[in-house]
């Protein structure tokens, strides 16, 4: 029984070349290529995921104490970011600070409080009429 002991089972030999000669490297380094932009997606699907979370999470601050509706907090998160030139994200996340600590940058407050002015307030269900 013959046994070739420089091969495995897929027909390559140990020196990276299979049968036919060619060069496996290529292939290979393709591969890695390939795993390297998977795992880069995956890092930008988990960024996005979290950064969603923290404009939502700002949205609804700016719904209930801005008394707007969602459609309205998302236009306010969106003029804040324009007009602070900070991006979107940046800026909920210090929406969703100053919900914890009572701190926001004035630049921020006072965008934040111009945009509502704009948007709102919108009238809460059962409630009185603001005179």
């Amino acid at each position: 029984m013959p046994t070739d002991w420089g091969s495995d089972q897929t027909g390559s030999d140990r020196t990276g070349s299979d049968r036919t000669g060619s060069d496996r490297t290529g292939s290979d380094r393709t591969g890695s290529d390939q795993i390297f932009q998977l795992q880069e997606q995956v890092r930008q699907l988990k960024e996005a995921v979290v950064s969603h979370a923290v404009v939502d999470q700002a949205i609804g601050m700016t719904v209930a104490l801005g008394r707007v509706t969602p459609d309205q907090g998302w236009a306010v998160l969106k003029e804040v970011s324009q007009h602070t030139n900070i991006k979107l994200r940046n800026v909920a996340e210090m929406i969703l600070i100053w919900g914890r600590t009572g701190v926001m940058p004035p630049e921020i407050r006072a965008a934040l409080e111009d945009s509502l002015d704009r948007h709102g307030p919108t009238q809460i269900p059962g409630a009185p009429p603001e005179r």
